[in-house]
C-alpha cells in the first residue's frame, strides 16, 4: 500500500496554513512546509512564517532550519521531504504538506528520479555575472535556444531556475525538458490528494495580500529586511534575494523609492506571485479546489474533510 499524503496549496493570502492546521487536528496530522522561503532562518516576517500560536496547534517539519546564506534547490529539498514523510507516518499520523511551491509538490509527488548531475559552480558564477551585466532577459534567451520548452516555463527573473537548466545542459549534454519529461515515467510511492484555496473573485484574494503587506510592515518587516541586508545575505544567496517581501523594499534602503512607493512595489509583485502560483497548479498535478470567497475556515475545512476521507482515507 502506498503512503498516503495530504497537501493544502494555493496562491499566497489564500488561508493555507490555517486551513492545514485545522485539517491536523481533524485529521491526525503534522504540516511539512513546501514553501522554498519558509525554510530559511532570519526571513520570518517576509515569508509569512508561522507564528507561535500557530505552531502550537499542530507540529510543523522543515520549517527555519536552513541557513539562509545557503542556496537550496528542490534536488535538496525532496529527501527532506521523503524522510519528514517517513517519520510522520511511522508514528501513526498523516503528512499534510502547505504551501505554495508547486515544483517541491510535483516533483515529490511524481516520484521523479533526482539523479544528481554535475554542479559546475564557475558555471554558476559565470552566468550570474552574464545576468548581472546584459540583464534576466539576456540570460533566459541563451535557455530559449536551446531548451525552448523548459524557456517557456521558466520566469527569466528567476535566474537560479534558469542557469541551472543551462548547467543541466552543460554538465550532461541532456535538456532539462527532457528529464522532466522522463521523470514522469516514474511511480510514485504516494497516495496523495490536494485540496487548493481559491478565490473566484480575484479581488478578493488580492486585498487578503494587500492587507497582509500592511501587517508585516507593521510587524517589523522593515527592521527584518534591513538585518538581513546589512548581514550580507542577498549578496552571498541568490535564492534568498529572489524572495518577495524583501527585494522590493530594498529600494527604499537605497533611496530610490519611498516606503510607500516600495511597499506598493511589493504588493504589485505578491499579486503577480499570486498569479503565477495559480497557473502552475492549475497546469501541473490534480488539485481539487474549494472556493474560499466569503467562507469560513470551520466550512471550507468541513468540505476538505470530507473530501480526504473519501479519497485518501476510505
Amino acid at each position: 500500500m502506498k503512503t498516503r499524503v495530504l497537501a493544502v496549496v494555493g496562491p499566497t493570502a489564500s488561508g493555507k496554513s490555517a486551513l492545514a492546521i485545522e485539517l491536523a487536528r481533524r485529521l491526525n496530522g503534522e504540516i511539512i512546509c513546501c514553501d522554498s522561503m519558509q525554510i530559511y532562518k532570519q526571513m520570518n516576517i517576509g515569508t509569512a512564517k508561522p507564528d507561535e500560536s500557530e505552531l502550537a496547534k499542530a507540529k510543523h517539519h522543515l520549517f527555519d532550519f536552513a541557513d539562509p546564506f545557503v542556496s537550496f534547490s528542490c534536488a535538496d529539498y525532496i529527501p527532506l521531504a521523503q524522510a519528514a514523510i517517513e517519520d510522520i507516518t511511522s508514528r501513526g499520523k498523516l503528512p499534510i504538506f502547505c504551501g505554495g511551491t508547486g515544483l517541491y509538490i510535483d516533483r515529490l509527488f511524481s516520484g521523479s528520479d533526482f539523479t544528481a548531475t554535475e554542479i559546475d559552480e564557475g558555471f554558476r558564477r559565470d552566468m550570474e555575472a552574464f545576468a548581472s551585466e546584459f540583464g534576466n532577459e539576456a540570460l533566459h534567451g541563451k535557455l530559449k535556444e536551446i531548451d525552448p520548452k523548459s524557456a517557456d516555463e521558466i520566469h527569466p527573473n528567476n535566474i537560479k531556475r534558469v542557469i541551472r537548466a543551462l548547467e543541466i545542459f552543460r554538465t550532461s549534454g541532456r535538456l532539462k525538458s527532457e528529464l522532466d519529461a522522463e521523470s514522469k515515467s516514474f511511480e510514485s510511492p504516494y497516495d496523495t490528494v490536494q485540496i487548493g484555496l481559491c478565490y473566484e473573485n480575484r479581488e478578493l484574494l488580492y486585498n487578503r495580500i494587500n492587507l497582509r503587506v500592511d501587517k508585516m510592515i507593521e510587524a517589523g518587516l522593515l527592521d527584518e529586511t534591513r538585518s538581513l541586508l546589512e548581514s550580507g545575505v542577498f549578496e552571498k544567496n541568490s535564492t534568498a534575494a529572489q524572495a518577495i517581501g524583501y527585494k522590493e523594499l530594498l529600494s527604499y534602503f537605497r533611496g530610490e523609492k519611498s516606503l510607500d512607493e516600495a511597499t506598493e512595489d511589493l504588493k504589485t509583485a505578491t499579486r503577480r506571485y499570486a498569479k503565477r502560483q495559480m497557473t502552475w497548479f492549475n497546469s501541473h498535478g490534480n488539485v481539487v479546489w474549494l472556493k474560499a470567497d466569503g467562507r469560513e475556515l470551520s466550512e471550507l475545512a468541513d468540505e476538505a474533510e470530507v473530501i480526504v476521507k473519501s479519497k485518501l482515507l476510505s
